[in-house]
């Protein structure tokens, strides 16, 4: 599998072009299975939904919206919070986007814990969590069994602040964290990402 530093500051429209590129490649088979890691430009995500209330005024937003083919309500991609969008063929995973999104809170909580975060699960809500508090969000799109989109897990505290202009992921009164105040220390995004593809390539590998 190739993981792709993107960098960071990258518009959402680049990150967009980037995964269709790579599940175009993909499925005609000129290219191979990719995990893309990057910090957006500041911008607010929403699913196709008819449901927009997690924006609340979108008007009034700090930055701009942007509707995307992917599962969940309203969300935040900013600096200081690590973005992968794994390109991945789910027709050699048994066609079990469950399974896919588990994996990928798997591979995130393992992460945390390389940096002495107790971090779960919670019943019934997608993402990864330190008791009631939210450090990543999870939202994935399939095209033809080729998965897009992906995480999104909050590093440092620049990250936390425009969330409190929307209702997170639709869920009223959830509470914002970071990587950076659950380790009660400085963390960087590039540490973060270094020390969560190890745990990715090992769940995400597959039976040869």
């Amino acid at each position: 599998m190739n993981t792709i530093l993107l960098g960071s500051g990258i518009p959402y429209e680049e990150g967009l072009r980037q995964q269709d590129a790579a599940v175009d490649a993909l499925l005609d088979g000129s290219g191979g299975e990719t995990l893309f890691l990057l910090e957006h430009a500041a911008v607010y995500t929403i699913g196709r939904l008819r449901d927009h209330s997690s924006l609340r005024d979108a008007a009034m937003l700090p930055a701009p919206v942007h509707e995307t083919n992917r599962g969940g309500q309203a969300t935040y991609h900013g600096p200081g919070q690590l973005v992968g969008y794994p390109i991945l063929d789910l027709r050699e995973r048994n066609r079990d986007l469950h399974a896919h999104l588990r994996n990928l809170e798997e591979a995130l909580i393992l992460t945390c814990q390389d940096f002495g975060i107790p971090a779960t699960r919670r019943e019934g809500l997608t993402g990864v969590w330190v008791e009631n508090r939210k450090l990543a969000s999870i939202g994935v799109g399939v095209r033809k069994w080729i998965s897009m989109h992906g995480f999104a897990i909050n590093i440092t505290p620049e990250s936390l602040l425009p969330f409190f202009a929307i209702t997170p992921c639709g869920i009223d009164g959830v509470v914002m964290s970071c990587v950076a105040q659950e380790a009660k220390r400085s963390v960087t995004v590039e540490e973060f990402a270094e020390a969560f593809v190890p745990h990715f390539s090992r769940l995400f590998e597959r039976a040869s």
